[in-house]
């Protein structure tokens, strides 16, 4: 299995700064980015219905890269992807090497996917879905292999372009999610339409603009937390999230757009399905940046922060024998799959299968601060820690690690699909036990406080 080549020495995948030197830009950017769409006959991940490899392509995939430096030269580089999720390992293994060639930090590397259901089966994540072919499997084993070099490339691309940047960041609103455990997503333009839509949501759009010192945009990230999920058709295609990236390039030529996805796991895009839908929601985003990007920006200024650590998390309870033969019996490919992916980390792992290192990290890029959570986090945590660590404060989910659904304590009392049934796709043995969000929360608050205060020295 081969990507789409980008030619030699990123001649076709790179984009560098070339950015006028000025006293005023102390910090530096650069940024990079590689293809990472498949060949058809790729097996699709998302969708537990995707009976059949991928049959073609109606929008490249990419991993791009955005590197900092601050002005003591401490440097970080954030790598977002049009995947549906990426297993720990995979993170890892590209921090190693970035380590390794950059002496990089752990913390300073980070990970974001957008959640994109139009893309690759990766081994490693969703193990519930279905279970893949012999020749299915090697193709994603392959992939994954592939995939790895092609971040680490797109991180080293950026950080060999380093140059000096003026960068500010600011926010609009866009209203295309709902929360979809509220509300039928039949009634939902309805709804939207009288004010009655339910439940919590987060339509703010943070923006973060790199400029030269002339005022050219040169790289722009944009965020948004809800799904990727407005198409389940089997091409390859980076959905709402790689139609605003699309339409803000072509908006303003010689820039690179990111997106890094928020906490959106309980919202959804509606309505859906057509591609007319996907196109509408880009130039929503799209529209919203342009507006965030038309205000005064707040300007990066200060040093940069960053810090990593892992959250000892554990399942409620160990699947009972009768349960798992259950579901190697039904007809359902998502069952048997989960009885495999759990039958097996037993075999191996015993009791063990219920504890699990949950990954948090935190930026502080002078007056601005990110945190990352790792699986697919429900907005209630987004809400919860603005509210309580400031509006200077952006939250990504889907980070490092995309293991489960993370629910608050009221999503996980309540159940359902992102409070229990989820853990099927995932290959998870239960539900997670009580206490998950605050031990979430407080490893937040601890590595904000530790990055807003390297940032000031």
């Amino acid at each position: 299995m081969k990507l789409a080549s980008v030619g030699l020495l990123f001649a076709l995948a790179l984009v560098t700064f070339a950015l006028p030197a000025s006293a005023a830009a102390t910090w530096q950017a650069g940024s990079a980015r590689e293809k990472i769409t498949p060949a058809a006959g790729h097996w699709m991940t998302g969708y537990g219905n995707r009976d059949r490899p991928a049959d073609g392509t109606l929008m490249e995939l990419w991993v791009k890269a955005l590197a900092f430096a601050d002005p003591s030269g401490q440097r970080a580089v954030l790598l977002t992807l049009d995947l549906c999720g990426i297993p720990r390992e995979i993170s890892d293994h590209v921090a190693a090497e970035l380590g390794r060639s950059h002496q990089l930090p752990r913390s300073a590397v980070m990970v974001n996917v957008s959640h994109t259901h139009c893309s690759p089966f990766i081994i490693g994540y969703a193990r519930g879905l279905r279970i893949l072919p012999e020749d299915g499997a090697a193709k994603a084993a392959a992939y994954a292999t592939e995939l790895k070099v092609r971040m680490v490339r797109a991180a080293q691309a950026a950080l060999a372009a380093l140059a000096p940047a003026t960068i500010s960041w600011g926010e609009d609103q866009a209203t295309f999610g709902f929360n979809r455990r509220e509300n039928p997503e039949k009634d939902v333009p309805a709804l939207r339409a009288a004010g009655q839509l339910k439940g919590p949501f987060d339509p703010r759009v943070p923006v973060l603009a790199v400029k030269s010192a002339t005022g050219e945009l040169r790289a722009l990230l944009v965020s948004y937390a809800c799904h990727n999920t407005t198409l389940g058709i089997f091409q390859w295609h980076g959905d709402y999230a790689g139609a605003a990236q699309l339409e803000l390039e072509k908006r303003h030529p010689g820039a690179t757009v990111l997106f890094a996805i928020g906490c959106g796991a309980d919202i959804n895009p509606a309505p859906r399905r057509e591609i007319a839908h996907v196109d509408q929601y880009g130039r929503d985003l799209a529209d919203a940046a342009d507006r965030a990007l038309a205000k005064k920006l707040t300007r990066v200024e200060g040093k940069l922060g960053s810090a990593f650590t892992d959250v000892a998390l554990r399942f409620e309870r160990l699947p009972t024998e009768q349960e798992i033969r259950e579901a190697r019996a039904s007809k359902q490919p998502g069952q048997n799959a989960w009885a495999e992916a759990v039958a097996s980390d037993l075999r191996t792992k015993g009791d063990k299968i219920l504890d699990y290192s949950y990954p948090v990290q935190a930026w502080t890029l002078g007056n601005l601060t990110w945190t990352a959570l790792g699986g697919e986090v429900v907005v209630d945590y987004s809400l919860r820690l603005r509210k309580e660590l400031g509006a200077n404060l952006w939250v990504f989910g889907y980070s490092t690690d995309v293991m489960a659904y993370i629910p608050s304590e009221r999503v996980l009392a309540e159940g359902r699909y992102e409070g229990d049934t989820s853990k099927i796709p995932y290959g998870r043995p239960s539900k997670w036990a009580t206490g998950i969000e605050e031990k979430i929360v407080t490893a937040t608050h601890d590595l904000v406080a530790r990055t807003r205060a390297a940032a000031r020295k």
